[in-house]
C-alpha cells in the first residue's frame, strides 16, 4: 500500500467510520479496488501520478455496472485533507441506496 492508502486504512479499519465495515484490496471481478465497503456498494480509489481518467475508464465503468459507486481521491488530498477525505466518504455511504436482504417467501426457511 502507498502511504495514502495507509493512512486511510488506519482511519477505515475496524469500522471505525461510523460502523461501515470496509475491506482493503478486494478482489471485484477482474480488478482488485483499493478499499470496498460491500454493505454501501461503496469503492473508494486513492490515485497516484499514474492514474488517468483515459485508464481507469473500463474499470469504473464494470464496477458501476455492478452497482458499485466509485469514489477517487488523490494521493495528497488522503495526505492533506482527510477531514474533507472522510467527510465525502461519510456522505456517500449515508445517501447510496442499501441493497436489502429480501425477506423469505412464505413457507420457505420453515422446517
Amino acid at each position: 500500500m502507498t502511504d495514502a492508502e495507509t493512512v486511510m486504512w488506519h482511519r477505515l479499519r475496524g469500522r471505525r467510520l461510523s460502523g461501515y465495515k470496509f475491506k482493503r484490496q478486494w478482489t471485484l471481478g477482474n480488478f482488485v479496488v483499493d478499499f470496498c465497503c460491500s454493505e454501501a456498494k461503496l469503492v473508494i480509489e486513492i490515485d497516484g501520478g499514474q492514474h488517468t481518467p483515459e485508464r481507469d475508464r473500463a474499470r469504473t465503468s464494470w464496477l458501476e455496472s455492478q452497482g458499485f459507486q466509485v469514489r477517487r481521491f488523490w494521493n495528497d488530498e488522503v495526505l492533506t485533507n482527510m477531514d474533507g477525505v472522510l467527510t465525502v466518504v461519510l456522505h456517500d455511504l449515508q445517501t447510496q441506496t442499501l441493497t436489502p436482504t429480501p425477506l423469505p417467501q412464505a413457507g420457505e426457511g420453515l422446517s
